[in-house]
């Protein structure tokens, strides 16, 4: 089926393509649904987008203030050529006394002789209940309607016919039953504007879309400067965006460390914890990272004032000024009760498209989930993560725990399972005292530390440390202190301890050295007596031979050798 696209960001999605071409769509609503915004966005669309000129044939409104009216959206009406946009004034005379038949023929000449000046593939026939009204005859009625569906398919247009309420409510209103219409057209949307708990939630539903599938569920929508925005967004099968490994930091040098380099780009990042916990510190710290990159960031609070956050990061060395000064960083506060929770999906949409923005923070994101947004906020929350991963754009939102410390049983919008990282901050209180921690519960795509790091905040800003295991409990704070003081008293008593038993073993040395000395003197005056004695003892010797060898000489022995004398025996 060729089809006509309406230009609305969302609706075409769930269409498939647009509207059917050459063929008729119905759109009912009650008053402020958007009937009226939906059609003229489409034929603003189809004429600046696709060339295709286009009529809009009033029965209600003034066409004059038709196009005041359209004028104060974005849409660039004014730049728009007259022949491309036709506003024809159908409002019936309510001075004139209608006698005899009424038929709608004078009008579709009127209106074939406009299509033939202007070339329109486009029309709309806005509040045609009002045209019909006059009619009163339902069989008038029902031949007049037959006649203008066969007038338009021979002139081969893409028609949008609206009516005020909804088919099965037009005779309660006073107006004749239209209830054949949804049968006859090949379209059928239905616009609603209800109130939940004083909060406006506007919705559209496809109840009919002949020979082509749609998405037939209720759908919410909204109406901003640049028309209708319909809360459709691309779902991991459908976008496009390549996966990548890129590693950006969360601020805090200790947790990059703690997640093997930091956060994945284009992921989203889930901080949860009670109030009080550093979950808005946590967010400080990543878009001065950011922006300290050159990137641009949008940070979106729904608790506290923009200068209020600035003024607190300050206090942990985290300076937010010189980039909201450059221009990187965008501040916005809001409350979450202004709205609905799809306006506030729209207005972070739209900041961060016009800011350029590469890291968006939501804090809390939780609080959408409140009064008139609890059965839309979780599914509003699952499209901000699916958006900003179709963007490549980097995510990290809070989420404030329903006083409990257990993230699995108090999670407000529940969209743990679809974040990528979680981290989970609690306080402990011990000892008088509270003292913050800080855990990753998961981090999809990377290894990541399993322990408990205890968080300080100072002066000097954000700071992990190890938790401190002493008697198999976990210390922190005043008790930390208390037990690091103790060991290191007794490291100091055993370095003393230390140090006396070195200075008695260094006195007992010297005491064995001097010993050694003197016994090594004695030593000394022993081998010096005995090579005295035994140098005596050579020079006797040999004072003996010398006399021996004189007395042979007296006796002539000098021819022969010195012999011991014998006894002879006789």
């Amino acid at each position: 089926m060729s089809k006509s696209p309406t230009g609305i960001p969302g609706f075409d999605d769930i269409a498939l393509g647009g509207l059917p071409a050459g063929r008729t769509t119905l759109l009912t609503g009650g008053p402020g649904s958007g009937k009226t915004v939906f059609a003229l966005q489409t034929l603003v669309r189809g004429a600046r987008e696709r060339g295709e000129a286009g009529i809009f044939v009033a029965f209600e409104e003034d066409p004059v203030n038709l196009r005041t009216y359209a004028s104060s959206f974005y849409w660039g009406l004014a730049d728009l050529p007259e022949p491309m946009l036709t506003f024809l004034d159908a409002r019936p005379n309510l001075d004139i006394v209608r006698i005899g038949a009424f038929d709608i023929g004078g009008l579709l000449a009127l209106l074939q002789a406009q299509v033939t000046a202007t070339g329109a593939r486009l029309i709309v026939f806005d509040a045609i209940d009002i045209l019909l009204a006059q009619m009163g005859d339902p069989e008038v009625i029902r031949r007049e309607i037959y006649r203008l569906q066969k007038w338009l398919s021979e002139a081969g247009l893409t028609a949008i016919i609206t009516s005020k309420t909804s088919i099965g409510d037009l005779q309660s209103s006073g107006l004749p039953s239209m209830e054949f219409v949804q049968y006859m057209v090949d379209c059928w949307v239905v616009l609603n504007n209800d109130i939940v708990d004083q909060i406006s939630q506007r919705n559209l539903r496809i109840a009919k879309y002949r020979g082509s599938d749609f998405n037939g569920n209720a759908v919410p929508f909204l109406i901003g400067r640049d028309g209708i925005d319909v809360a459709f967004s691309h779902t991991p099968q459908t976008s496009d965006q390549p996966i990548g490994a890129e590693r950006i930091s969360s601020g805090v040098p200790a947790l990059d460390d703690m997640l093997r380099g930091g956060y994945m780009r284009a992921a989203c990042v889930l901080l949860t914890g009670l109030p009080g916990t550093a979950k808005t510190t946590m967010c400080g710290a990543f878009v001065a990272a950011a922006c300290a990159r050159g990137e641009k960031a949008l940070f979106v609070s729904f608790v506290s004032r923009e200068d209020e956050i600035i003024r607190n990061l300050k206090s942990v060395s985290i300076d937010l000024d010189p980039y909201i000064v450059s221009g990187l960083l965008r501040m916005e506060s809001t409350r979450a009760s202004k709205g609905s929770a799809e306006t506030h999906l729209m207005s972070i949409r739209s900041a961060a498209q016009d800011h350029g923005a590469t890291c968006i923070i939501a804090d809390p994101l939780s609080a959408l989930s409140k009064s008139g947004n609890r059965g839309t906020a979780p599914g509003v929350s699952e499209r901000l993560i699916d958006w900003a991963k179709a963007e490549g754009r980097t995510v990290v939102c809070t989420s404030l725990l329903d006083n409990t410390e257990d993230p699995t049983e108090a999670m407000p919008l529940q969209i743990s399972t679809i974040s990528d990282t979680w981290i989970h901050l609690t306080n402990d209180v011990r000892g008088g005292e509270r003292n913050r921690t800080l855990s990753i519960v998961k981090s999809r795509g990377t290894g990541h530390s399993s322990q408990v790091r205890e968080m300080l905040l100072s002066d000097s800003g954000i700071t992990l440390r190890d938790v401190f295991v002493g008697g198999g409990e976990i210390l922190m704070g005043s008790e930390r202190w208390e037990n690091e003081r103790d060991t290191y008293l007794r490291a100091r008593q055993r370095a003393a301890e230390e140090a006396m038993e070195a200075i008695r073993q260094t006195a007992e040395v010297l005491e064995l050295e001097s010993r050694i000395a003197l016994l090594q003197g004695e030593l000394r005056a022993k081998k010096e007596d005995i090579q005295a004695m035994k140098g005596r003892a050579a020079s006797l010797n040999r004072e003996e031979i010398s006399t021996t060898d004189q007395l042979r000489i007296r006796r002539g022995d000098q021819n022969h050798p010195a012999e011991p004398d014998h006894d002879v025996d006789t």
